[in-house]
């Protein structure tokens, strides 16, 4: 018994730091507090060599739930516009695509991060869902999860501010204050949800294609949902133990070669990202110019990532947030579809 005390007090910690972390995210109101606070609890441990073990049991079942979550915000209308004017929805979604391997194969070329890596990290799609399959795909999950998470905080950032410049004073942090853990639940499609996720990781494990939890329970959640089988239920607390479970799953494998790696990176990832940025604001122009789309909703919808705090901040704007969600939505089901085929094009590349 004796032997398991120091994993016992070691797993205390995490939690505690985990806690702390997502509170002072949450405070500052920074993006995906829920995932970096355990990330960063779990890089604290690792670089100190206090070991916990998270099971792959446990991993593969966030990931169902992940698939869930994404399943349920993915609206049933955002199809319906994209098929409406499907070529300024191909076009924008394309050409963020192409930006962002481009970026990546220069970061590899440059060997700032390894080619497969470089290209996960720059995918312009929803970062625990790039971060997620990145492994399956040979990529380093920890490198991929801090390029992906640092774009995520800036364009989260550089959103904020250009909205509040073109609000004036109001505030899309509201929606971020709104959060509470334990709401009201309907046990009904909460049991009906989790028998979703549970099929999904089953099938998964039987199946045994990459990032199959999440894939596959995407799939199965946008079926029941499309089709007004069910609603699926997903409360806080368990959308919030999956974050926790990935993020420690991800930081507790860093090392301290790795954290000076990734700090010796970070001037050229950082300028790395604000190209991506800059490029994505000179697609917004283009709509605004050619489309006739307004300023704030072009910004918004070519934004690099980050779909669900985009949908934060145009909830709380006087934006089209359908054309937003369903340029964010398009952009993430094509990353998903191009992610591996572009990752190994470049990496083969990058090889001869």
């Amino acid at each position: 018994m004796a032997i398991h005390i120091p994993l016992f007090r070691n797993g205390l910690l995490l939690i505690a730091l985990s806690l702390l972390f997502v509170v002072v995210l949450e405070v500052i109101h920074l993006p995906a507090a829920l995932l970096l606070g355990p990330m960063f609890a779990g890089i604290i441990l690792a670089i100190f060599n206090r070991p916990v073990t998270i099971s792959r049991q446990s991993f593969g079942a966030a990931q169902a739930v992940v698939g869930a979550m994404i399943a349920h915000a993915i609206p049933p209308s955002v199809f319906g516009r994209i098929a409406a004017d499907w070529p300024l929805f191909i076009s924008c979604i394309f050409s963020v695509i192409f930006a962002s391997a481009i970026l990546g194969w220069i970061m590899a070329k440059l060997q700032v991060f390894p080619g497969s890596t470089a290209i996960w990290g720059s995918s312009p799609g929803a970062a625990a869902a790039m971060t997620i399959m990145a492994e399956s795909f040979g990529a380093d999950v920890r490198l991929v999860a801090f390029m992906q998470y640092l774009r995520v905080m800036i364009v989260a950032l550089v959103a904020v501010l250009v909205t509040r410049m073109w609000m004036g004073t109001a505030s899309p942090d509201r929606a971020v204050a709104a959060f509470t853990l334990f709401g009201p639940l309907h046990w009904l499609p909460f049991a009906a949800t989790l028998l979703v996720i549970a099929a999904g990781y089953l099938l998964a494990r039987w199946v045994k294609i990459p990032s199959g939890p999440m894939l596959i329970t995407l799939v199965l959640g946008t079926l029941v949902e499309d089709t007004g089988l069910l609603t699926l239920e997903l409360p806080p607390w368990l959308l919030a133990l999956s974050y926790a479970i990935i993020g420690w799953s991800i930081g507790l494998r860093f090392t301290r070669e790795i954290v000076l790696y990734a700090a010796r990176a970070l001037p050229r990832v950082l300028l790395s990202v604000l190209t991506l940025v800059a490029v994505c604001c000179g697609f917004a122009f283009l709509l605004v110019q050619f489309a006739g789309i307004d300023p704030l909703t072009a910004y918004l919808a070519t934004s690099p990532g980050g779909a669900d705090t985009v949908a934060i901040i145009a909830s709380s704007s006087h934006v089209d947030i359908s054309f937003v969600m369903a340029m964010q939505t398009g952009r993430f089901i094509l990353v998903l579809i191009t992610g591996p085929a572009i990752s190994r094009f470049v990496a083969k590349r990058l090889e001869t």
